[in-house]
């Protein structure tokens, strides 16, 4: 059991590392900004990593997401089937308006619904479609368990025609007792062009990091680390992304109070895959 644990450590690190590693890669290079470009035009390449629009993307969009997961916690996945409809676009002054509706069909025959609205501004950057941004957001989410939550993140992206690079710092603030007074979520992802309009990357989230040092309300540290593919047709209005990974539960509180019921995490790795499907209509 402690080898297999030292184990899920290690692929973690060794992830987080190769994340960091290719990043530093990145900014050394100097890049061709001669093809590819059309990809500019998406509202959203990777699907957990969320940032205001660039200048090129400034419309409005309807966006169809999906996914399935096994062994999995909000926001990372859902246990079974969930389908989601968001409307993502542009409100002037380099503020973006995100707003999304799902619902999900669990493994054990339950079906929960889940409703987010956020809103985005770029402070720095974001007056060209190439180069870096800085902004931050607020909003409010339902979550599928039906818990209020708040959230604020700090979201800074890069771009050109070959790469492109987005992190975001999530806070939360669930209005439960029975919830961490807040909850820090963080993700990375990046993504290299690899032929045309198609780019592949890597895209990681991490949960709870706290508990890696100290103990932890809603059970433990959670990482998804997996490959993600983005694809933007040339001159057209779609785009499609796709990610898969496993989930690992890194640390294990006694009892975590998650779901409004205390129940422990999953023992087993999890896993999940989430598609999207952009369409430009404004």
């Amino acid at each position: 059991m402690l080898q297999t644990y030292y184990f899920m450590v290690g692929k973690i690190y060794f992830s987080l590392f190769l994340l960091l590693s290719i990043s530093y890669f990145v900014k050394a290079q100097s890049f061709d900004d001669g093809s590819g470009s059309g990809s500019f035009t998406q509202p959203q390449p990777f699907l957990y990593t969320i940032n205001a629009l660039n200048p090129a993307a400034r419309h409005w969009s309807l966006n169809y997401s999906g996914g399935y997961g096994q062994y999995t916690v909000t926001p990372l996945g859902f246990d079974g089937v969930n389908q989601n409809v968001a409307v993502k676009g542009y409100l002037g002054n380099r503020f973006t308006l995100f707003a999304t509706m799902g619902i999900g069909f669990g493994t054990g025959g339950n079906t929960q619904t889940f409703q987010q609205a956020e809103i985005f501004k770029d402070f720095i950057g974001g007056k060209s479609a190439s180069g870096f941004r800085f902004g931050t957001s607020l909003g409010v989410i339902r979550e599928f368990s039906n818990d209020i939550v708040a959230l604020s993140r700090l979201n800074a992206a890069y771009e050109n025609a070959a790469w492109k690079l987005a992190t975001n710092v999530r806070v939360e603030k669930a209005f439960s007792t029975v919830r961490d007074k807040f909850d820090v979520i963080s993700s990375f992802g990046i993504l290299r062009r690899i032929n045309g309009q198609l780019f592949g990357g890597v895209e990681a989230v991490g949960q709870d990091l706290e508990g890696l040092w100290e103990s932890e309300t809603e059970g433990g540290a959670k990482v998804l680390v997996g490959p993600t593919l983005n694809y933007v047709p040339m001159g057209s209005r779609l785009s499609f992304s796709l990610c898969a990974g496993p989930i690992y539960y890194v640390t294990h509180s006694t009892v975590t109070l998650f779901d409004s019921a205390v129940r422990e995490l999953p023992s087993n790795t999890g896993f999940t895959i989430k598609f999207n499907v952009g369409f430009n209509f404004l």
